[in-house]
């Protein structure tokens, strides 16, 4: 494709999602689902613009898809603004743990038992399916600092979390079929890979975030130093999150995750709390820079504002990912390999594995029937799962299995983003109105008492 006519698509695209936004929030109809109906349309299944081919580009893909993750994982640590000794981290620690495990070994289940797949290969398949998506997810997660709706904070926990846990389901799968070192019984899947990769990319990204977020208001509250540039904060602090994890053969997911968790501690731990996120969303919004730097080195608002900086860069980064990752995802549909097994199989696992394994998960818990029922249907796959596929495929996965695992993984990810998308506005509008109903008739009922 020449540059010129990648200028002219790719720019009337961005204008017509910029004119169109507050339309396109109010349909039944997501951004993922434009996205992917151009990636398909300037492929050769369309005008023929763009030749992406899942088979020569998948190294290509797996750096892509890191990319994103890393970024919308960051960007939802900052949005969960509860402490950490809070109740409401129940919920997500449930599904990332519980339901995670019964959804990796249901579809290793299903594929041994129906899709004569290797054992390796069927608990490949579950990690790489089992984690819900973080970057697509946007519409049903926390949508802003200090939301604490059930439903939005397990979703979004669980999206942060579960794109970590994922990963030594996908290393015990490659051990069992060659492809990386489990040690005697499983034991090093388990310790390394497991225990020590969780725990340890969790503390790395949380002394990180508090170690850099300290240092950075340390100088804007003491010296009115190290003001502006927010956006190289925010890459820099991923990239170095990531980095540290990766040196300590921890899980990098894990730790960018915490780093942001960890910089919303620290405003709510050294913040002036809601008035202080009040004056941060004025001044990131303001005209006049001078505003801005005034409230940034405040050493009552500066903890705020620069949680506040660092969400709205990394948001307006996320959307810019999703973006190019979903387009990719429609430039390569073309080229799979597609198998029959997967019309029954996606449904399996969006309308029977996923609804069962938050049952399970979330057994007991306080949640809502409601909020379980809807837990249970937005199961969100997408980015997290074209990673893991790439990133098994890119060390040495062979060609038949790779074949299969590709087909199956896109067939569930782009049922996703239709079905997921199109329910979307509905189901959550629907149940806003359910929550508005609910606190004035608690309001009602306090007012008479």
């Amino acid at each position: 494709m020449q540059p010129a006519i990648w200028s002219v698509v790719i720019g009337l695209l961005l204008i017509f999602l910029a004119l169109s936004g507050t339309v396109l929030s109010r349909l039944p109809l997501s951004t993922a689902m434009l996205y992917l109906g151009v990636g398909a349309l300037v492929s050769p299944w369309g005008l023929d613009l763009l030749r992406v081919d899942i088979r020569e580009h998948m190294l290509l893909l797996e750096r892509l898809t890191e990319v994103v993750v890393l970024v919308s994982l960051f960007t939802a640590g900052l949005k969960l603004s509860p402490g950490l000794k809070d109740r409401s981290w129940v919920l997500p620690l449930r599904l990332a743990l519980v339901s995670m495990l019964v959804t990796v070994f249901a579809i290793a289940a299903i594929a041994y038992l129906f899709l004569g797949l290797p054992l390796g290969a069927c608990i490949l398949l579950g990690g790489i399916l089992a984690p819900t998506d973080p970057v697509l997810a946007s519409d049903v997660q926390v949508n802003r600092p200090g939301d604490r709706d059930r439903l939005r904070f397990a979703l979004t926990g669980e999206g942060g979390l579960n794109d970590g846990t994922a990963m030594p389901f996908v290393l015990l799968g490659m051990g069992l079929l060659g492809l990386h070192e489990v040690g005697s019984f499983g034991w090093r899947s388990l310790l390394v890979d497991g225990v020590w990769s969780s725990l340890a990319g969790l503390a790395a990204g949380a002394l990180m975030g508090l170690a850099i977020g300290k240092l950075v208001l340390y100088l804007r509250r003491e010296h009115q130093e190290g003001v502006g540039l927010d956006d190289f904060l925010a890459m820099g602090l991923i990239a170095l999150s990531y980095g540290a994890a990766l040196l300590l053969h921890a899980n990098g997911f894990l730790a960018v995750f915490a780093a942001g968790i960890a910089l919303r501690y620290l405003e709510q731990s050294q913040g002036g709390g809601r008035s202080s996120r009040r004056a941060a969303e004025k001044a990131s919004a303001h005209p006049e820079q001078s505003v801005a730097d005034a409230i940034a080195v405040d050493p009552q608002h500066a903890p705020a504002f620069m949680a506040q900086a660092l969400l709205g860069f990394n948001e307006q980064l996320e959307r810019i990912g999703e973006l190019a990752v979903v387009i990719t995802i429609g430039a390569l549909l073309w080229s799979v390999p597609w198998v029959g097994a997967a019309w029954w199989f996606v449904p399996v696992l969006l309308l029977l594995i996923r609804p069962l394994a938050v049952v399970f998960g979330l057994m007991r818990s306080p949640s809502s029937s409601g909020q379980r029922w809807l837990i249970g249907w937005f199961g969100i796959r997408g980015v997290g799962s074209l990673f893991y596929l790439s990133y098994a495929i890119n060390r040495g996965l062979p060609g038949e299995l790779a074949s299969q695992l590709t087909a199956l993984t896109l067939s569930v990810v782009v049922a996703s983003i239709i079905v997921h998308g199109i329910s979307v506005t509905p189901m959550m509008a629907g149940y806003e109105r359910a929550a508005q109903r609910r606190s004035a008739r608690r309001a009602k009922a306090g007012a008479k008492r």
